[in-house]
């Protein structure tokens, strides 16, 4: 087992034994914990972290048992290919001994998430009272608690996440089913708005997750393979009892599902249920009846004949009680874990778990319907922003949430109870504090929703001392436009990044540019300051000049920290193809070159900061809109705990500069033994260093350094803010300490306060303020395709291209070789068409 490994352990701390085995227990609950461990975890640790996730750390436990134990099994597990990795069932009782390991060995790891989540995200809020003739706002300014009622309120990003993981919001079924159906939900599931615990970390996938048998709590084994691995052949029995309906529905199609045999329902109400074999008078006999028992309010078998002596009539790959219901049973534990598990791993693994594989589209609306049961309901999570944002300014004053709603007509009357949800801003007194210490610019991007419903969201990123990456504010839009990026940049400008001289590094999306160049939004030289993405000008550079070698040229020259080499890669650009320098020389140079930006970058020639939180947030785009604002607000409160303690170590061990400086300077130490240094003034500023061999690729030979001036030819010193290889050895030779050269934003002590601020607690919901306002509803016209796949949001570039050897695979067996029109599986029995 490899060291760095991780795995998921499952502990069942309430419920009851589910049936005994040779080898010892099966035990079942509602609500498992899901605790990570290292194969270096002690058995004392684990159970430290057991109480701590129980809220019971400190206090005694169970004083009669002398000798806990630790009960280890390894099952099998579902990969992410829709494969099974088989391991040999074992058991083993551990006494509680703080030297043993206290982790099953498994052949799936389930790796440490970076961030874990915190309860019940929270914020604080911003509106005010501003009403329009066509779109409205409600304003809630901070400490007014007071609910104010609502009357009114271009290109595709690059670097969102591939096609594959676009999914539609709503797909008719095989059976006319819809998701919410009259079938009640097979889990407790709290709303949208509820205080309930989000996964660690949306975007990597608890595959351990999937070793549940359906949902927890709920008897969906009939059947199903047990601990050994054998076919379980359970029958149902007379007298056996269920929670409620649902429980005995999901029991039954279950059993239909593992005999894969076919069943009829002959009567279903409130109160029985009465199920037959689909060939009964043909042979086979098997029939069930289970009756509601009104006074326990369970239900009951109360008549079985079984089991089934018939035989399937014919080989289907799908199974008619496999419906999305049963389907939604099953991944729940894996939307629970990762919300943006794709439907082709949930389909592989449904298919490995029962043996038929359904259509992607019931999949799909069984994913919905579990997403909806664990984070609230897609429509219903638009009219509990309101109310969240009075709950999150009691929460943490000072937080800012500004919330726009536009009209509903009816027959051309204003409707004024209810009101479209347009657009939602909001960022954290914590954030705000921290942007003050953070480097003086920002990066923006946006990224699409992925939900019921469509959408944007927009991010404002910064970067501290120590190159963490940190959000400071967020806004839901309609899509990238204009007016879109207006509201946004204005908020930003207003309440979080007031500070003048400020860089703004974006892509060159239109609606950026008429927002960042508006007279009265305060973006405007000199109280700002414009960047492009280097990454994002060579893409648009490829789309006219093909060939991987010129757009390498452009980004050399782009990256080159003085004139002269800036001038080196131009000139071999030039030699390639005149019209490539032309094509560049179209934009400004201090808009894309680092030479010409006076050193505002600090280094910085992408939107990749912007890109990489794009992935750290992936997961919560496919969830309802309220939970999605809160999951932000979890997720920065623990960065802030970890990012904070590590700040605050650093500092207690008399460190003065982040890791991230003292790396740098130590790989420039090695590099300045080697230079002859001549000064040339007596107050110890003005030098020239001789380099005795090249250090680069591209090397001038001997180098003028002003440390008064902090600049070099080089250029390394001016665009980094910290000295370079060239004057550290001036320093060096005039015998004065290099740490006054350095920008305050690389001191260990800056980096601790840009988190020393921390977030608060969030108040139980039922202390929220109430909120008297309109409805706040989706529009309709944002919601996604009804039927089929959706038309991609994201516009395809050069960074998108495949690679041309990669052999094309069937759509339906994913085999090379043939297409789906001409693949082997559509002659099998259960493709032929009724004659």
């Amino acid at each position: 087992m490899a060291s760095e490994e991780s795995f998921g352990v499952l502990v069942h701390h309430r419920g009851s034994i589910k049936r005994k085995t040779r080898s010892g227990v099966k035990f079942t609950d509602k609500d498992p914990l899901c605790i990570v461990v290292k194969p270096t975890t002690s058995y004392d640790d684990l159970v430290r972290s057991v109480l701590m996730k129980l809220g019971l750390e400190g206090a005694k436990q169970f004083p009669e048992v002398r000798t806990p134990e630790l009960l280890a099994k390894l099952v099998d597990v579902v990969s992410s290919s829709g494969g099974s990795n088989r391991n040999a069932t074992t058991e083993a009782a551990a006494a509680g001994s703080s030297s043993r390991p206290a982790v099953a060995s498994s052949s799936v790891p389930v790796y440490e998430p970076a961030v874990e989540a915190v309860a019940s995200p929270s914020f604080a809020v911003d509106l005010n009272d501003g009403v329009g003739d066509v779109v409205g706002s409600v304003d809630i300014l901070p400490n007014a608690l007071q609910g104010v009622p609502p009357v009114g309120v271009g290109d595709g990003v690059l670097g969102d996440v591939e096609e594959d993981d676009v999914e539609p919001d709503m797909i008719e079924d095989d059976s006319g089913d819809e998701v919410g159906a009259t079938e009640a939900a097979l889990v407790v599931g709290g709303s949208s708005s509820g205080t309930q615990q989000y996964p660690p970390h949306f975007s990597s996938l608890d595959l351990d997750a999937m070793r549940q048998e359906g949902v927890s709590g709920h008897s969906v084994g009939f059947g199903a393979r047990d601990a050994e691995g054998t076919a379980g052949l359970t029958e149902f029995q007379v007298g056996q009892q269920f929670q409620d309906k649902d429980e005995a529905l999901l029991s039954v199609k279950t059993y239909s599902i593992r005999r894969g045999v076919q069943y009829k329902v002959v009567e279903s109400d409130h109160r029985r249920y009465v199920g037959k074999c689909s060939e009964f008078g043909n042979g086979c006999t098997w029939l069930i009846r289970l009756s509601l028992r009104k006074r326990k309010g369970i239900w009951e078998v109360k008549r079985y004949n079984g089991p089934h002596t018939c035989l399937a009539t014919s080989i289907s790959s799908d199974h008619r009680s496999l419906d999305y219901h049963v389907i939604s049973a099953f991944v729940m534990p894996m939307v629970r874990a990762d919300a943006s598990v794709s439907i082709k791993v949930l389909l592989n693994a449904t298919a490995a778990h029962f043996g038929f594989r359904p259509t992607y589209r019931r999949v799909w609306m069984a994913k919905q319907k579990a997403i909806a049961l664990v984070y609230g309901d897609w429509d219903e999570s638009y009219n509990e922003l309101p109310r969240w944002v009075l709950g999150v300014q009691m929460t943490m004053p000072g937080t800012v949430a500004i919330l726009r709603t536009s009209p509903v007509r009816v027959s051309g009357q204003v409707d004024e109870s209810q009101a479209f949800f347009h657009r939602l801003f909001w960022t954290f007194p914590p954030l705000i504090q921290a942007f003050r210490h953070c480097k003086p610019l920002v990066s923006i991007d946006g990224t699409h929703l992925y939900g019921k419903y469509g959408g944007t969201l927009l991010i404002a990123i910064a970067q501290d001392g120590n190159s963490n990456i940190l959000p400071v504010a967020f806004a839901l839009v309609e899509g990238e436009n204009a007016e879109s990026w207006s509201f946004f940049l204005s908020h930003l400008r207003q309440h979080v990044t007031p500070q003048p001289g400020l860089l703004v590094i974006s892509d060159r999306h239109n609606g950026i540019k008429a927002a960042l160049e508006a007279p009265d939004g305060g973006w405007l030289p000199p109280s700002a300051y414009r960047a492009f993405c280097i990454r994002h000008v060579a893409a648009n550079f490829a789309l006219t000049f093909k060939g991987k070698d010129a757009r390498r040229l452009l980004v050399n020259a782009a990256y080159a920290k003085t004139e002269v080499e800036f001038d080196y890669w131009f000139d071999i650009l030039r030699s390639e193809d005149p019209a490539m320098c032309e094509w560049a020389n179209r934009i400004d140079y201090s808009l894309w070159t680092q030479h010409r930006d006076d050193g505002r970058r600090f280094g910085h020639m992408t939107t990749n900061i912007s890109e990489c939180v794009n992935s750290i947030l992936k997961g919560v785009r496919n969830l309802p809109v309220c939970s999605l604002v809160k999951a932000t607000y979890g997720r920065l409160a623990e960065l802030f705990v970890r990012k904070g303690r590590e700040a605050e170590a650093q500092m207690g061990t008399g460190q003065q500069f982040s890791q991230y400086l003292v790396k740098c300077i130590e790989a420039n130490l090695k590099n300045s033994r080697c230079f002859t240094v001549t000064l040339y003034d007596r107050d110890n500023s003005e030098f020239t260093v001789a380099e005795t061999t090249p250090t680069g690729s591209f090397s001038l030979g001997t180098y003028r350094v002003s440390l008064a001036s902090r600049t070099c030819d080089c250029g390394y010193f001016q665009a980094l803010h910290f000295p370079c290889q060239h004057a550290l050895a001036c320093c060096a030779y005039s015998r004065v300490t290099w740490s006054s050269y350095v920008h305050s934003v690389y001191q260990i002590s800056s980096v601790f306060r840009v988190y020393q601020m921390g977030f608060t607690p969030p108040i139980p919901e039922g202390f929220w303020p109430p909120y008297n306002g309109p409805t706040v509803i989706p529009d309709p016209a944002k919601r996604r395709a009804r039927e089929g796949r959706p038309r991609s949001t994201r516009i395809r570039t050069n960074m998108d291209e495949a690679d041309p050897n990669r052999p094309k695979r069937c759509g339906l067996c994913r085999q090379p070789g043939h297409t789906r029109r001409s693949c082997p599986q559509l002659g099998g029995p259960s493709h032929t068409g009724g004659q």
